[in-house]
Formats: structure tokens, C-alpha cells, sequence
């Protein structure tokens, strides 16, 4: 059976891994309420590559 309601889910992209030239992007899969939380995410999180905590951002 199918969720129902206002929860969908979004992608998390880290955004000092696109200018610092790396290969390789620190992406996550997480879930948001839409209803509560209309705007973009902007959470810090463990980019794995860079071995340090950043910055991610929601990407469509």
C-alpha cells in the first residue's frame, strides 16, 4: 500500500565537492514534510570524499 500525505522524498548534493575540482559526488536520499518545510533543505552532512562535514543542498 501506497504513503499517503505530504512526505516526498529529495536528493541532497554537496555543494563545496562541485567547485573544489574533486572527481566523484557526495549525494544522500532523505525525506521531507512539504507542507512544513516548503523551501529547499540545506543540511550539514559527512562528505565521504572530502573525509570532513559540508554543506548539502536539495537538488530537483
Amino acid at each position: 500500500m501506497a504513503k499517503k500525505g505530504n512526505r516526498i522524498q529529495v536528493i541532497l548534493e554537496c555543494t563545496e565537492h562541485k567547485n573544489s575540482g574533486v572527481p566523484g559526488t557526495s549525494r544522500y536520499i532523505t525525506t521531507k514534510n512539504k507542507k512544513n518545510t516548503p523551501d529547499r533543505l540545506e543540511i550539514k552532512k559527512f562528505n565521504p570524499v572530502l573525509k570532513r562535514v559540508t554543506v548539502h543542498k536539495e537538488i530537483k
